[in-house]
């Protein structure tokens, strides 16, 4: 997995859900706030995007919206629109129990979306993720990001009126849920994100935009997230990218925005929380992966980051978690 997929999985919990949607003027819907990242793919006419902050934003035909942080959002054929609240939970939208709350069928023209959640914790999140602005925008353009249309043309085909063998199916035996859906919403989501830092690309030189493009920092990155168990040192990973040992440092907190050492660190931590809380491995193992000698040394760092023990955490929600800093 490379460093983009891994921010993802380290967030990504429950499962995502995603329907496709027909309407006719008039109307509106505003959806409350959720811990988690929504996203909206227009495949026909157009509608207004009402973001929780700043101005509404006109949408049309193959734009793509990610709400990364929820603050809560409208979307309706005009920007003065009466809204009607979706009062959905994740566990609605786990269960399958969904329905928008607008039925309209005017003689308007009609608009046709892809609408979609995903569930995100929120209380680590990677500084890839937080890095992102409260509304991602691609707006549709020619030969513009052939995965990501590839991934939303697939979605359509899946959400379609028509029942396709295997879409709705529980799948007990093997995955016991939907594993057709889940897989294109968890590629349309890593495709997404790609598409936004490959647009900045061209015009950052700080910030993850630019450590991700970067040879020297990107190349560093890739080996701490394949190996975060090896004993890394700020002279191994500048090897990995080929630069002397100041130089990298220099060049990885630059765009980074935390020392190398410091982001190895929480990464392990951050993985160590996540093996936590979705697997029953010993803490013993989970030391092993995460580059420590003994489980006492695991459980002296994992708490000096989060203020509590691994086992104590394990056993329910911390009240703090690791935040990068530099």
């Amino acid at each position: 997995m490379d460093v983009l997929s891994d921010a993802v999985a380290v967030m990504r919990t429950g499962r995502p859900h995603s329907s496709r949607t027909c309407l006719r003027p008039p109307w509106g819907i505003r959806f409350r706030p959720q811990e988690g990242a929504g996203f909206h793919v227009i495949l026909k006419g157009s509608c207004w995007l009402i973001p929780a902050r700043g101005e509404p934003m006109l949408l049309g035909v193959g734009d793509v919206v990610l709400l990364p942080r929820e603050l809560g959002h409208g979307i309706a054929d005009t920007p003065s629109r009466t809204l009607t609240d979706v009062r959905l939970t994740y566990d609605d939208l786990a269960t399958g129990r969904v329905a928008l709350p607008v039925e309209a069928d005017g003689t308007g023209a009609q608009t046709e979306m892809l609408c979609g959640a995903y569930r995100l914790d929120q209380s680590r999140p990677h500084p890839l993720l937080t890095e992102l602005p409260d509304v991602v925008h691609l707006p549709a353009r020619v030969g513009a990001h052939p995965a990501l249309r590839g991934a939303i043309e697939l979605l359509g085909h899946e959400l379609s009126a028509r029942p396709r063998p295997g879409r709705d199916a529980a799948l007990t035996g093997l995955l016991g849920r939907d594993a057709a859906l889940t897989g294109l919403l968890d590629l349309l989501l890593l495709y997404l994100l790609r598409a936004f830092y490959e647009d900045r690309s061209d015009d950052a030189g700080t910030g993850w935009a630019a450590a991700l493009r970067d040879p020297a920092v990107a190349a560093a990155l890739r080996a701490v997230h394949d190996d975060p168990a090896r004993p890394w040192t700020v002279g191994s990973l500048a090897a990995e990218g080929g630069l002397s040992r100041a130089a990298f440092a220099r060049r990885f907190t630059g765009m980074v925005g935390s020392p190398p050492l410091a982001y190895l660190t929480w990464w392990r931590m951050t993985v160590a929380a996540m093996l936590l809380r979705d697997t029953d491995l010993p803490l013993r193992a989970i030391a092993q992966r995460t580059g420590y000698t003994s489980e006492f040394a695991f459980a002296r760092a994992f708490k000096r980051e989060f203020a509590t023990a691994p086992g104590r955490y394990r056993a329910g929600t911390p009240d703090t978690c690791p935040t990068l800093t530099v």
